[in-house]
């Protein structure tokens, strides 16, 4: 009975039923043996009327192995998403040198095997050094353990090469992540266009340059059959094309950062580059949008976008400041603000985090059910607290716009696979 565990006086969220009940639920070899009212073995956890729910799978964390381990290494963003209430990351392949080789990919799976207490999957490069030219060994790299394709924000912007891309993944049932943006209309933009960004003085891009490149984007899918996903839809004027591609059955679906769902364009304040984001952070009519297609399911995921960078490269100029914001341990208190606010009930808040990233990239997790792998938080969504990002942050590096913010939301104990990795609960 050593490997049982039983969670009793739960609120347990199912996402795929979008359901919350009160009850308990066992645990046996790793895996969810029982649900309801279960009968208590093994060690026994008593979550006094806190909420239980599948553990969240993170789709496109940036980690800086290889090549920038000095701004995040695979054993301190697991360390993050552990205490996040994260237990399977996504990582990007924006590394340097990219991952786009098998090489890099073994590489990169080793050494999250051995450092991280949560479970890594990779995302390799869809073109060779990230670069728009060449394509990568999709079959190789599909073998060695990629789950998706992306050159992320760099868009690639010779059609004919990514419709060879999308087309070569369409005949191996690969997942292609696309960024739709315009990448001649983005080029340099610090913020989005508007009032906000004239008086300011900085570089805009206007909100129609996703629009555009996701039309673009949409043309090839249709013409290719391509799985497809769009990393992030942060503008409302891309709502109707993302709801006529669903509604004309092609294979797409979306996300969006919980900073594109939660802050605005006027949080920049007096240049604060810690709210420097690609894309940029938009209008608030938008963000209201896009966080009702969310509860709506119109767009599926709500991911991090976790993007560590140092101090160094954000102590500068808002213009010239790297863009990204790390978020693995913020990503769940975030996503509160949703909740308290009444835009998004917890079972759509975790069908979003949980249970449509690990469907559409074909993982055993995100469930609440039996026989599935015993990926679980235990949290207590009404917890107050204000962040310390130096205190209270396991990354490496402490770059958060939420540096300092009341924030509700404490992750009380994560297990992966029925092994606790954080808390001190039971």
């Amino acid at each position: 009975m050593s490997d049982t565990i039983t969670f009793t006086n739960a609120r347990l969220i199912d996402p795929e039923g979008l359901t919350e009940t009160t009850g308990s639920l066992r645990v046996t070899g790793g895996r969810i043996a029982a649900l309801g009212d279960v009968a208590p073995e093994g060690r026994v956890i008593d979550c006094a009327g806190k909420v239980l729910a599948p553990g969240i799978v993170d789709l496109g964390v940036k980690v800086g192995e290889p090549g920038e381990r000095h701004k995040e290494s695979f054993r301190s963003a697991g360390l993050a998403a552990a205490a996040g209430g994260v237990t399977t990351i996504i990582t990007r392949p924006d590394t340097e040198p990219p991952i786009d080789s098998p090489e890099t990919l073994e590489f990169v799976t080793r050494r999250a095997a051995e450092a991280s207490p949560v479970r890594i999957r990779h995302m390799a490069a869809l073109t060779k050094g990230r670069a728009g030219r060449e394509m990568t060994e999709i079959g190789f790299l599909l073998d060695a353990g990629a789950v998706a394709f992306t050159d992320c924000d760099r868009v690639v912007s010779d059609t004919k090469v990514l419709s060879r891309c999308l087309s070569y993944a369409r005949s191996l049932g690969a997942l292609v992540i696309g960024h739709p943006q315009d990448p001649g209309l983005s080029k340099g933009a610090a913020v989005t266009s508007g009032k906000f960004a004239s008086l300011k003085g900085l570089p805009g891009v206007s909100a129609m340059a996703e629009r555009m490149g996701f039309d673009r984007d949409m043309a090839l899918v249709e013409m290719t059959g391509a799985r497809y996903h769009a990393d992030q839809i942060t503008c409302a004027r891309t709502l109707p094309a993302l709801e006529r591609a669903k509604a004309n059955g092609l294979d797409v679906t979306a996300g969006v950062s919980i900073h594109h769902v939660t802050l605005n364009e006027f949080d920049v304040g007096d240049y604060r580059t810690f709210f420097k984001l690609t894309p940029p952070l938009r209008s608030e009519d938008d963000r209201i949008a896009v966080a009702q297609a969310l509860a709506s399911g119109l767009i599926d995921i709500l991911c991090s976008m976790h993007t560590p960078q140092d101090e160094e490269s954000k102590r500068l100029p808002y213009e010239e400041a790297a863009a990204g914001a790390v978020a693995l341990q913020t990503l769940l208190p975030a996503a509160m603000r949703l909740y308290h606010d009444g835009t998004m009930t917890l079972p759509q808040l975790f069908r979003a985090m949980s249970l449509n990233p690990a469907r559409r990239l074909g993982l055993p997790a995100g469930r609440l059910s039996v026989g599935a792998a015993a990926d679980l938080v235990l949290f207590d969504p009404d917890a107050p607290f204000v962040l310390d990002r130096f205190t209270m942050l396991a990354s490496k590096s402490k770059n958060t716009p939420f540096d300092g913010a009341k924030m509700e939301g404490k992750v009380l104990a994560t297990f992966v696979g029925g092994r606790q990795v954080y808390g001190e609960q039971g």
